[in-house]
């Protein structure tokens, strides 16, 4: 059964133009959120303790901005890939596979920057006991993207010269197991925020 997998990238894109400005969203200071007011647990009537103090550094705070920044374009480019390689896939031609590869690579400068500053902030966060456990589910899903981008790009279906070397089908789901898990962790941090 044939699958348009563009369908599936739209539905993505209009899940992050709703959330795309709670990314652009300042990092509370960990004073501030020491100072919140303490929630009342809805199940047993209790006050939660407010969360603890943790202080980060300035380059933390760089380093998310650059990081946040940067996620913008996360589904936006998944998306026009999608669509690219659909049509590739569909009705192979040069131009396609040109704007294929030039957002893969897209992709992947942006993975690297955000795996770089991810990684960074993560092993700063490793003592902050406030969202620890979202942190580290996001750190590793989006690891294993990183894992299954470069798998992605090794099974790709030609070579330089043009002579086909790996399966189109292996490198599709990949390509779309990656952006599924990148997707989940994206969404892991973006709505844990709320």
């Amino acid at each position: 059964m044939h699958l348009n997998w563009s369908v599936a990238f739209v539905g993505a894109a209009a899940l992050w133009l709703p959330a795309a400005g709670a990314c652009g969203q300042s990092i509370r200071a960990s004073a501030e959120a020491a100072a919140a007011v303490a929630a009342v647990d809805p199940v047993s009537g209790q006050t939660a303790p407010p969360p603890q103090a943790f202080e980060y550094s300035d380059g933390y705070r760089l380093r998310a901005k650059i990081h946040k920044a940067s996620s913008l374009a996360t589904l936006p480019l998944f998306v026009t890939e999608g669509i690219i390689g659909q049509s590739l896939y569909s009705n192979p031609t040069g131009g396609k596979k040109d704007a294929h590869l030039a957002v893969a690579t897209g992709i992947g400068a942006l993975f690297a920057v955000n795996t770089v500053t991810g990684v960074w902030n993560l092993v700063e966060a490793r003592k902050d006991p406030n969202h620890r456990k979202r942190r580290l589910v996001h750190g590793l899903l989006m690891l294993g993207a990183d894992v299954g981008f470069v798998t992605t790009a090794a099974l790709g279906p030609e070579s330089e010269h043009g002579a086909p070397e790996g399966s189109r089908a292996a490198h599709r789901a990949a390509a779309f197991t990656s952006i599924g898990l990148a997707t989940t962790g994206y969404l892991v941090m973006l709505l844990g925020d709320h």
